[in-house]
């Protein structure tokens, strides 16, 4: 018995064909950034910060800037998808292809899944020629790294369903995922924050995707890793309910 229908397995090969088409655009792209991130920041930081839960500045920044790539890398591969196939007119052949929401849902979060850790683990081999990173708890570092790509991956689809256009689509990268992730930790440690901002750190889902990814290769995070998987599995339940109820009705796909 299949897993997944004919159309599901359809629509998520042309989505992965669709970004390894424009491989060197959507995967070695983000490694190059988070390289120059790494020589930036990892060098010129490195001597001035000490060392933070007991490993070099380098090693504690390299799996945030993994996580990062992971999340921004995810959003991209579903939101970039839906707005492109609006505003190209082609969304049409998704439409009339036998679809349930469901398998829509399944089809662009996996692509976005496998986007997005292709590129965190790219990142990785990467900082791990720059830094000595340990990888104490390695299942930890996968199971953070596939629940924020999805994360990432089910809030592209609203974002592509709800954007009219290139522009609406900027408006989520550059207002909600870009400061959220700056905000989580890539590049600090939040208990180095003071009170009021440490505080509201806990409010953001992107800290506990960083440090639990981080507690996978580090074994010591801010918060312990069960609430963070507990806090990131209730965000992906609670926006994939709503995700799913919005294909479902059609709103900005067949209006």
């Amino acid at each position: 018995m299949r897993v997944l229908s004919v159309g599901c397995q359809t629509l998520l090969a042309k989505e992965l064909l669709r970004f390894w088409k424009v491989a060197f655009q959507t995967l070695a792209a983000p490694v190059l950034t988070a390289l120059l991130y790494l020589l930036i920041f990892g060098h010129v930081l490195e001597d001035r910060l000490p060392r933070t839960h007991g490993v070099a500045y380098p090693a504690f920044l390299v799996p945030g800037l993994a996580m990062m790539s992971v999340l921004q890398n995810a959003f991209a591969n579903s939101s970039s998808s839906l707005i492109q196939s609006k505003v190209t007119g082609n969304l049409v052949f998704v439409l009339l292809a036998p679809l349930s929401a469901a398998e829509m849902f399944i089809a662009y979060t996996a692509a976005s899944v496998v986007r997005g850790v292709a590129v965190g683990a790219m990142v990785l081999m990467v900082g791990l020629l720059f830094a000595d990173l340990p990888i104490v708890h390695p299942v930890w570092a996968l199971t953070f790294a596939v629940l924020g790509a999805a994360l990432l991956g089910v809030f592209g689809i609203i974002a592509g369903l709800v954007a009219e256009k290139f522009d609406g689509l900027a408006a989520f990268q550059n207002f909600v995922v870009m400061p959220l992730t700056f905000l989580a930790g890539v590049f600090y440690s939040v208990e180095d924050l003071p009170p009021l901002w440490r505080g509201l750190s806990h409010f953001n889902p992107f800290f506990y995707l960083v440090d639990g990814f981080r507690y996978g290769f580090l074994g010591a995070s801010d918060v312990e890793p069960w609430l963070s998987l507990a806090a990131v599995s209730a965000a992906l339940a609670l926006l994939s309910a709503g995700t799913l109820r919005f294909l479902a009705s059609g709103r900005k796909l067949r209006q």
